[in-house]
C-alpha cells in the first residue's frame, strides 16, 4: 500500500512523525498547510488573470498612453482637458469599426491611399509626421507641388496656439494633402497607415521643440523626441513592407558647448547644453542602432534656427514681432563678456530644399520584416543652416524697420538655461551630396515673414507705426 501523500511530503521535508494520535495530528496539519498553499497559488493566479484582463481593456480603450504627455499646458488647463478627451475619443474611433469615416475604416483607408499616391512618374510616397507644424507644412506643400504623394500626421498639441496648426492643416487640405489628427506613439495607428499605403519614405518632423520649456516639462521631451522616434523606427523596421527610407529632424542644438566654428558634422556632440539637445543627441544614437540592426536607411538633419511665414510663435523672431506690435518689451541676451547672441537664421524655403534633397538621395533600406538585412544601409547626418550668423539685435532692427515701430528692449545676461552664445553651420556635406545652397538673406526672409504676419493677423501697419497698441488676442485671417 502506498503511504499517505502527506507523510511522503513531510518525510521529504525532514519532518519526524511519531506514533499514535500525535502522528495523525501532524499529518492533518501538513495536509491543512498544503491546502492553504494550494489556495494561495489559486488566488495568486486569479489575481494575475484579472490584472491581465484590466491591462488588455485599458490598452484597447487607451492605445496611446504616452500621447497624453504631448498635451502641454501654457495657459489653460481646462482647454487641455478638452483636448485630451478629444484625443482619447479619436483613438477609440481609430480602433473601432462603427463609422465608415473612422480611422481604420474603409473610407479612411481610401483617403489615405488617395493622399499617398504620387501624381508623377517615379514620385515618392511620403508619410510626414508633424505635418501641421512649421517645417512639416512647408515640406508637405513642396512635395505635393512636385507631384509626390503625401500623408500628414499631427497631434495638434498646445505647446503653441493649435489654431495656427489647424490653419496649416486647412491649407494642406486645399492642396490635396490629408493630415490625420493622431499621435506618433500610437503604434496601432502607424501600423494601419503602413497597411493602407506603401510609403517609400518617412519625413519624421514631429517633436517637442523649445530649449527653455524643457526645464519645466522634461517628460514631454522624452515622450516625443525619444519614445516617439522609437515608435516610428519600430513600425518602419518591423511592420512596413518594404521598409521606407527615413529622414528625420535632429537639431543644431546637439553641438551644445562646442566652440569650434563653423559647426561641422565631425565636431563633438557629446556635451548638450539643454535637455532638448540631449533628446536629439539620443535620437542620433538610436538612429545608429536601428540602422545597424534592422537595415533602415536613416538621414538626420540638424536644423539651424529656421524662420519664415507660417512659423512657430514661440521662436524669437515671431514673439518679437508680436511684442513690437503690442508695445510690449522684448528681452535680448548678451554673453557674460558683453557680446550679442548670434544665430545662423535659415529661411524656410532653403530648409525645404534641403529636406527634399535628403529624401531624394536617401537610398534604400536593406532590412526585411523577418529581421534579415541584405547589406549595410545608408546612415547620414547633415547640417541645414544659412552659414552666416547674425546678431539677434540686427534681427530686431530689421523687424523694427519692417513694422515701422521701435521695440522696447530689455538687455540681460544670458542665463544658463540651455541657450548657447552662437550657432554657425558648415553645410559643405549637404552641398556635396544633394546640392544644398542656402540663398535667402535675413532681411529678405524677414520681409516675407512680416508680409505673411500682417496678412494672417489682419494688422494695420499704419496704426502700428503711430504707436497704437494692438491686442495680442489677434484674430487670424481665414
Amino acid at each position: 500500500m502506498m503511504p499517505h501523500s502527506g507523510v511522503v511530503d513531510a518525510a521529504a521535508k525532514g519532518v519526524k512523525l511519531g506514533g499514535g494520535g500525535g502522528g495523525a495530528l501532524m499529518v492533518r496539519r501538513v495536509a491543512s498547510g498544503k491546502l492553504l498553499s494550494a489556495s494561495s497559488h489559486l488566488l495568486f493566479r486569479a489575481t494575475i488573470l484579472a490584472t491581465l484582463c484590466l491591462v488588455c481593456l485599458f490598452t484597447v480603450h487607451y492605445p496611446s498612453l504616452l500621447s497624453h504627455s504631448f498635451h502641454l499646458s501654457s495657459a489653460a488647463a481646462a482647454a487641455n482637458g478638452k483636448h485630451r478627451a478629444a484625443s482619447r475619443s479619436s483613438h477609440r474611433s481609430l480602433l473601432g469599426s462603427s463609422a465608415a469615416v473612422a480611422y481604420g475604416g474603409a473610407a479612411w483607408e481610401k483617403e489615405v491611399r488617395r493622399s499617398a499616391a504620387p501624381r508623377r512618374d517615379g514620385g515618392l510616397s511620403v508619410l510626414v509626421t508633424g505635418a501641421a507644424g512649421f517645417v512639416g507644412a512647408h515640406c508637405s506643400l513642396a512635395l505635393r507641388a512636385r507631384g509626390d504623394g503625401v500623408v500628414g500626421l499631427d497631434n495638434f498639441n498646445s505647446y503653441y496656439d493649435p489654431s495656427l496648426k489647424r490653419a496649416r492643416q486647412r491649407l494642406l487640405a486645399s492642396r490635396g494633402v490629408a493630415v490625420l489628427d493622431a499621435d506618433i506613439n500610437d503604434a496601432a495607428l502607424l501600423e494601419r497607415l503602413f497597411d493602407a499605403a506603401r510609403f517609400t519614405h518617412v519625413l519624421h518632423l514631429a517633436a517637442q521643440a523649445g530649449v527653455r520649456y524643457a526645464m519645466r516639462a522634461p517628460q514631454t521631451y522624452v515622450a516625443s523626441n525619444v519614445a516617439g522616434l522609437v515608435s516610428v523606427f519600430e513600425v518602419a523596421a518591423k511592420h512596413a513592407d518594404p521598409q521606407p527610407a527615413i529622414v528625420w529632424a535632429s537639431s543644431s542644438s546637439v553641438y551644445g558647448l562646442n566652440t569650434d566654428a563653423p559647426f561641422s558634422e565631425e565636431h563633438r556632440t557629446d556635451r548638450p547644453a539643454s535637455l532638448y539637445a540631449a533628446t536629439k543627441k539620443a535620437g542620433e544614437a538610436i538612429a545608429h542602432a536601428y540602422n545597424h540592426i534592422y537595415g533602415l536607411s536613416i538621414t538626420g538633419l540638424r536644423f539651424f534656427t529656421v524662420y519664415g511665414p507660417w512659423g512657430r510663435p514661440d521662436m524669437a523672431y515671431f514673439s518679437f514681432a508680436r511684442s513690437i506690435v503690442a508695445g510690449e518689451p522684448i528681452t535680448l541676451f548678451r554673453t557674460a563678456d558683453g557680446a550679442d547672441a548670434r544665430r545662423d537664421f535659415t529661411y524656410i524655403d532653403d530648409v525645404v530644399k534641403g529636406c527634399l534633397g535628403a529624401l531624394d538621395t536617401a537610398g534604400e533600406s536593406t532590412g526585411t520584416k523577418s529581421g534579415k538585412k541584405r547589406g549595410p544601409a545608408p546612415l547620414r547626418v547633415y547640417n541645414l543652416g544659412n552659414t552666416s550668423p547674425v546678431p539677434v539685435t540686427r534681427m530686431v532692427a530689421i523687424l523694427e524697420k519692417l513694422l515701422g515701430r521701435k521695440a522696447n528692449k530689455r538687455v540681460v545676461t544670458m542665463p544658463s538655461n540651455g541657450d548657447v552664445p552662437f550657432t554657425h553651420a558648415n553645410v559643405s556635406h549637404a552641398a556635396r551630396d544633394f546640392g544644398y545652397r542656402p540663398a535667402t538673406p535675413l532681411d529678405a526672409g524677414l520681409r516675407r515673414f512680416v508680409d505673411w504676419f500682417v496678412h494672417y493677423y489682419k494688422l494695420d501697419t499704419a496704426k502700428i507705426a503711430k504707436g497704437k497698441r494692438k491686442s495680442m488676442a489677434m484674430s487670424a485671417a481665414s
